[in-house]
């Protein structure tokens, strides 16, 4: 909690024009000036922005890996992400994506769609799941580039959302995100209890009055939640649900409900460092955070991979 106030407040402070921890308490306490409209109008709701999807990506992350024992998954690999965002050009296409209820709704169905499917055909197998998800993944993502590139002015204001990033949604409502957010991290804690049974065998966790059916789609459903409106308000993401997982596993001393704490904050303390990364690499402006997630978390997955080593086809 400390390192996530302290990437919160460097997240206010550092941008084009530095801002001194004092104006931005003085910003924070009523003051006036510059300094207010940059923090109230432009990092302030950022930061926040950072936070919320940050926490729904790591949780479904979490919940993805935990879900299918596979340390490899996350809503990316997995094709939740895409899903979303295919969802929502293709609602863009019909006129069915103009206010944020519509997106979240099209984010959401398109996340369970596709969960499914992939669930269905790569089941049996954690090889066969990550292969299944990537290659739908790619198949949806090329579609929407598609239909990007053949009218670029149906889309002209999905081009920058396409690549992911907190930039450029200071202005967005958060109001609906933020609350679906909340609501299924509320929830995402609710069912540590019956996914921890259900991790120790379906049989065990019969036995201590779990409900295995109602788990697993209760865990699927926030999952697409999670996933579904951080893509919707922020655009894909990858890798950050593959990354905090991997980096709350030892913290947590192979506990569900303390690695579910740890992710929850974890998944903003990565998310608001990458887009503090991503505002500072270039001295002529800002690099779409999804470019500096993937660029820290393709390495991640070759890890986990040596480390997993042989998986069984």
């Amino acid at each position: 909690m400390v390192l996530l106030l302290a990437v919160a407040v460097a997240s206010v402070c550092v941008g084009a024009q530095a801002i001194a921890p004092a104006e931005v308490w003085r910003a924070l306490t009523g003051g006036g000036g510059e300094a207010y409209l940059i923090v109230h109008d432009i990092r302030g709701p950022r930061t926040l922005l950072g936070v919320c999807v940050g926490a729904a990506l790591g949780t479904a992350g979490t919940l993805v890996q935990t879900l299918t024992r596979n340390p490899l998954a996350e809503p990316g690999i997995l094709g939740v992400t895409a899903g979303a965002g295919f969802a929502i050009n293709l609602g863009g296409l019909l006129g069915l994506a103009g206010g944020q209820v519509g997106q979240l709704a099209l984010a959401f169905l398109g996340a369970v769609l596709t969960a499914v499917l992939v669930y269905t055909l790569g089941a049996g197998s954690p090889l066969r799941l990550v292969l299944t998800g990537v290659a739908l993944s790619a198949v949806l993502a090329g579609i929407s580039l598609g239909l990007r590139l053949m009218l670029p002015d149906v889309f002209d204001r999905y081009r920058f959302w396409s690549v992911g990033s907190l930039a450029g949604h200071e202005q967005v409502p958060l109001t609906l995100p933020a609350a679906t957010i909340v609501v299924a991290l509320v929830c995402a804690a609710l069912v540590v209890r019956p996914l921890t049974a259900l991790m120790l065998g379906e049989e065990v966790a019969q036995s201590l009055g779990g409900h295995v059916l109602r788990t697993r789609v209760s865990v699927l459903v926030l999952i697409t939640l999670l996933a579904g409106a951080a893509t919707a308000v922020a655009g894909p993401i990858a890798f950050l649900g593959l990354m905090v997982p991997h980096l709350a596993r030892r913290p947590a001393g192979g506990s569900i409900p303390w690695l579910m704490a740890y992710t929850m904050v974890l998944g903003p303390v990565l998310l608001l460092a990458s887009d503090i990364g991503a505002r500072v690499l270039l001295p002529t402006g800002e690099v779409p955070v999804a470019v500096v997630t993937a660029f820290a978390g393709a390495p991640v997955l070759i890890w986990a991979v040596r480390r997993r080593g042989r998986v069984p086809s």
